[in-house]
């Protein structure tokens, strides 16, 4: 018996709660509704479901209470959807655990296809033995902390490596500039964005096909970076 995905579409606009309801039983996923923040936080603790489509502007509150409440317990993927079109706010919700961030309007299609990645995520399994990743021609053995490209050893300095390791244990998750640096090279250096840069371009250059037109390795201006498989 085919297991089928559970949504939960947090919206208090109708019209646009139907819209996004339709789109996701087009994919042919159960959705689950609420219109309250309370309602919300209520059903993704007892539903359980695979993903959490989520509006912040709430009438009994912000959006990214939930997030946090959520992240308290679970790692569901939560993709947000928000007329707020300031990047400072974007980022608040992504580094207080959100997935991904759509600003109002949006498309059906690309909503739908970063559902996706995320969901293949929230597949992926957790075991080590499992250790192989591969994206393109890339082939990472996260046990053996090796990296190869077309069959050729890859030579990835140790912060490159950490950076790689970062952004492929979470596909299709966009990931906050502050949550890379504090990651790689420390609290300190939250505010030093070009090291950043410079090491996604080290990483391009190793592994894209076209450094210059990235594939797996995206910009999100403003924001931070997003690894796509």
């Amino acid at each position: 018996m085919a297991v089928v995905t559970r949504v939960l579409l947090v919206e208090d606009e109708a019209q646009i709660r139907r819209f996004v309801r339709l789109a996701l039983q087009g994919e042919g996923w159960l959705v689950l509704e609420s219109d309250t923040l309370a309602g919300g936080i209520l059903a993704a603790g007892t539903q359980m479901p695979d993903l959490i489509v989520l509006d912040l502007g709430l009438p009994d509150g912000d959006g990214i209470d939930l997030v946090r409440e959520v992240r308290a317990w679970s790692d569901v993927p939560i993709l947000i959807l928000s007329a707020r079109f300031q990047e400072a706010e974007r980022i608040v919700a992504l580094d207080a655990g959100a997935d991904d961030f759509l600003s109002k309007p949006f498309g059906v299609g690309e909503m739908l296809a970063r559902l996706r990645a995320l969901l293949r995520r929230r597949h992926r399994t957790s075991d080590e033995a499992s250790s192989l990743v591969s994206f393109g021609v890339n082939e990472v053995d996260l046990a053996l902390r090796r990296v190869r490209h077309g069959g050729q050893e890859v030579h990835l300095t140790p912060k490159e490596y950490r950076l790689l390791c970062l952004l492929i244990r979470q596909p299709g998750k966009v990931l906050t500039q502050q949550h890379l640096l504090r990651e790689v090279w420390g609290p300190t250096f939250e505010g030093s964005g070009h090291y950043l840069r410079i090491y996604i371009r080290r990483l391009r250059q190793k592994l894209e096909p076209d450094a210059t037109q990235p594939q797996h390795f995206l910009t999100e201006i403003g924001v931070g970076y997003r690894f796509l498989p």
